[in-house]
């Protein structure tokens, strides 16, 4: 079936790209529905409810960046893949705190976007996750239903955010140098580089709180440990 591999979502309002990206989705098994208009974006994720979301950030009626933060407003953390004609790190840095789990930009490699689309999506797969719950200090995980507590009260992650907390949980006291945990956790060495693993961590300390297990070890990296 062409949409063996579930339904994605492309809101691109550039008609060569989309079909671009279409071509490329469909080939690799997933069935595409396209919107060139924010609003419609937003309105297909909510109807739809695609595996992941490719998400240009310049659009009519409503930016990618503002449709991102109402899916995540409404509880809905479908994975997110920013696109766009901006390389400027604060517009990375944004997208990215908004709760988007991979941001590339134009003029992008199709095959590459499919990979990082594939990437996301590898984690999210029951048979890929699974183990036993990961507990460390007041912060708990469930791999298996991918749900995260702090003091016995859930905390919403983005798919991104969930894999690199359970990383580090993995292995606690282990220190890892944030190219290492682009490689492990991303699947590739990111081109938004390094600053993508401090802004999910920031971001993750920002949603675990006080309780976050999460340190930094300067000049090399990141571990977790209970204090």
């Amino acid at each position: 079936m062409a949409d063996s591999k579930g339904l994605v979502l492309v809101v691109e309002d550039e008609r060569a790209i989309a079909d671009l990206v279409r071509l490329y989705l469909a080939r690799e098994g997933f069935g595409v529905h396209v919107e060139s208009d924010g609003l419609a974006g937003l309105a297909a994720a909510r109807r739809l409810h695609p595996v992941a979301i490719v998400l240009d950030v310049g659009l009519p009626s409503l930016d990618g960046t503002e449709l991102c933060r109402r899916l995540r407003a409404d509880d809905d953390w479908t994975p997110v893949l920013f696109v766009t004609a901006r390389d400027d790190e604060i517009d990375r840095v944004l997208g990215l705190e908004l709760g988007a789990d991979d941001y590339v930009t134009k003029p992008f490699s199709p095959r590459e976007l499919v990979a990082r689309v594939k990437t996301v999506l590898r984690r999210t797969r029951p048979a890929e996750r699974g183990g036993p719950p990961l507990v460390l200090g007041a912060v708990s995980l469930d791999p298996d239903r991918r749900r995260a507590w702090v003091e016995g009260a859930e905390v919403d992650l983005t798919t991104t955010e969930f894999d690199l907390l359970a990383f580090l949980l993995r292995r606690p006291g282990r220190v890892y140098p944030r190219e290492h945990l682009l490689s492990e956790v991303w699947g590739y060495a990111a081109a938004a580089g390094t600053r993508t693993v401090d802004v999910h961590v920031a971001q993750l300390r920002a949603k675990l709180g006080p309780a976050s297990p999460i340190r930094t070890v300067r000049g090399v990296g990141y571990s977790a440990d209970s204090r």
